[in-house]
């Protein structure tokens, strides 16, 4: 058996060891691949490790000797399932392993929107404060959490963990989910149900103070923020996704911010990435934007590291886990 990983930097830009995983049968490690460097470095390799170049149809088809692919990610929407079935080749992901690190970053955006604590430091040191005839200023609104209304667009683990939050932060929790308003109250039992709510999709944009995506991508979920859910919100509203890029339409969006129907937005993910420098979110007003790291903490991907690991050795072991295909 041999392992090749085509893309390992971002999961180990070298601050991490793939020593564990070395341990179980040879491996070739390479930073990135491109597609046309796909076959010619996985062709001997029986077990493949991706997390974004994709391995589709035409590329599973010549790799002969390929068994198992394990996606290093959550989502595995870069493999052809259908072909990877077709061929009995095994597919897994790495599910949950950045969990508190998405929540802590959509955190990190709304408190930057609320308070925007670099930009006043910035003005400091530039020497605003010195000259101030006050003993404060703020150069922007500042916003108080509390009582808000958090709408959560997805109640998973990720999703869960940012109604925790807020809920500690004193906000209400409008939830757009499969889950039942009993199932709700089971996962959050010490809550009082006036504070979290299951919603309608056009009560949740309507009501939200600050809107957080955590569902999959799939065609009912695309473009889930369009101009038309956009036109329902507060002119104060939030929009944050940490989830998948085409969860939003990105123009929509960008038409609301700089037309001020909605007060900013907050992105970790764009429809293509690296974004392309047309991107309508580049220069809208009130858009944040940090570039896909919200999953990429030490902690994380040790922990995805860790789990890919687990996942090759329970295949070797023939009971795979983690298994999407």
């Amino acid at each position: 058996m041999k392992i090749c990983i085509l893309d390992a930097y971002t999961a180990n830009p070298g601050d991490l060891s793939w020593e564990a995983l070395a341990a179980l049968a040879p491996l070739s490690v390479y930073d990135r691949t491109s597609p046309s460097q796909v076959l010619e470095r996985a062709w001997d390799a029986e077990i493949v490790l991706t997390n974004k170049t994709v391995l589709d149809a035409d590329k599973i088809a010549q790799l002969p000797k390929l068994q198992y692919i394990g996606v290093l990610a959550t989502g595995y929407n870069v493999v052809d399932l259908a072909a990877a079935k077709a061929r009995g080749i095994v597919v897994t992901n790495i599910p949950s392993y950045s969990t508190a690190s998405v929540a802590q970053t959509v955190f990190a955006h709304l408190l930057n929107i609320t308070h925007q604590v670099a930009r006043h430091d910035a003005m400091v040191h530039e020497g605003a404060w010195v000259n101030s005839p006050d003993f404060m200023f703020a150069c922007s609104p500042l916003m108080e959490l509390s009582g808000k209304s958090m709408g959560i667009v997805g109640l998973g683990n990720t999703g869960k963990a940012v109604a925790a939050i807020a809920l500690a932060f004193g906000m209400k929790v409008l939830a757009f989910t499969s889950k039942t308003q009993e199932e709700l109250q089971a996962m959050f039992p010490a809550v009082p149900q006036e504070n979290l709510r299951k919603v309608s999709k056009e009560d949740l944009f309507a009501q939200s103070d600050v809107l957080s995506l955590h569902c999959p991508l799939n065609e009912e979920t695309f473009a889930f923020v369009n101009a038309g859910m956009l036109s329902l919100m507060k002119p104060t509203a939030i929009v944050i996704n940490t989830g998948r890029g085409p969860l939003v339409d990105e123009q929509a969006l960008a038409d609301a911010l700089n037309e001020g129907r909605i007060y900013a937005a907050a992105v970790d993910v764009l429809s293509t990435e690296p974004p392309k420098a047309d991107n309508p979110l580049l220069s809208a007003a009130h858009c944040f934007i940090s570039p896909h790291f919200a999953w990429a903490t030490k902690e994380a991907r040790e922990r995805l590291i860790r789990i890919a690991t687990d996942n090759v050795r329970a295949f070797l072991q023939g009971c795979p886990q983690h298994r999407v295909c």
